[in-house]
Parts: C-alpha cells; structure tokens; sequence
C-alpha cells in the first residue's frame, strides 16, 4: 500500500486571508505560498501519493459555483506543474458551513475516500492543514496530523508541526528515505 500525503488546500498550498487575497472564489484569487511547489515537488519525487481535500463552502454560500472551482483547480495545477510538482487527486466539499455533511472536515469522508480509492495505508499516511478542522479530519481517518503555518491555532493537537509546507516534506522525506519507503 502506498503512503498518503493529504493536503488542505488554502493556507497550506495557496494564500488565503492575506493582504493579497481574502477567500479564493476565482483563478486569479490563486497565490501558492512560498516553498509550496517545491515541497510537493519533493512528495513526488520520494513517491508518495499526494491528494488536496479541502472544504469549499463558498459554493453552498453562492459565492462561486463548481465551474469556477474547476478552474481555480486547474490554475493550481498549472502554477504546480511549474515547480515539476503535481497531485494524484483533488477531493472537495461543496457545502455550506454547519450543513452537517459526512465530507466538510473535521469530518473524514474525502481522506477515507481518496484513501480506499488509491490503496493508500492510512495509519503510515499524513493529513496536513492549518486549522483544527483539517487535524481532526485526519485523526478521525486515522492518518498522522501536521499542523502547518502561522495561524495561532493553541487548541490543535496535531501530531507534529512545521512553519509551512515545504518544511514537513523536507522532513517527510528524510524520515522515509532512513525507514525507506514501499
């Protein structure tokens, strides 16, 4: 089975509420943070499956429909393919916040789906976000739980945490390369 990498996608990949951009409702809302291409480049490169899951409320709000969301993806994947980098699958909730869905985060559908989808060993896998939601999602799926970023989330018991992306996969990839991977 493979390792997973899972991925929320705004303020782990891309800015959000930065002086740039508020929410991203459009491609050209899309900003990669610093080091994101390069990390993912990294995942890639040591052969780990890497997945975006990542609640979009603002489609169940009326702020963007699933069309513009396409394309806000497809930007992501353009500005990815840049650094060399990619991702094997982008799974999203499309509901309003509070809809009580089983696939808004903290709730575990999208991991578990991707997950059985793509073979991947959940316990060796790794759920990485920038807020309680995305940490509880992964515990709940039964991945590791990285903590990413600046926000001061204090109530998050996430199972280790780096100042961005980049900064885990360089670790990911050391501590794999010494376990080696399957």
């Amino acid at each position: 089975m493979d390792i997973g990498i899972f991925l929320d996608r705004d303020g782990v990949i891309n800015e959000v509420l930065s002086k740039r951009v508020k929410f991203v409702n459009k491609p050209n809302d899309f900003y990669l943070l610093e080091g994101a291409g390069e990390g993912i480049r990294l995942l890639n490169k040591a052969g780990f499956k890497v997945f975006v899951v990542t609640n979009q409320g603002g489609i169940g709000l009326g702020y963007m429909q699933e069309s513009m969301l396409q394309k806000v993806h497809q930007k992501m994947r353009k500005d990815l393919a840049e650094f060399g980098a990619g991702v094997d699958d982008i799974a999203y909730c499309p509901h309003k916040p509070h809809a009580n869905c089983a696939c808004r985060k903290p709730e575990p559908q999208m991991i578990l789906e991707l997950a059985k989808k793509y073979h991947v060993d959940r316990e060796n896998s790794y759920m990485v976000g920038d807020r309680a939601p995305d940490i509880e999602a992964g515990k709940k799926a039964g991945t590791k739980t990285v903590l990413v970023g600046e926000r001061n989330e204090e109530q998050v018991a996430a199972d280790m945490c780096f100042s961005n992306l980049f900064s885990f996969a360089e670790w990911v990839v050391k501590e794999h390369d010494s376990e080696g991977l399957e």
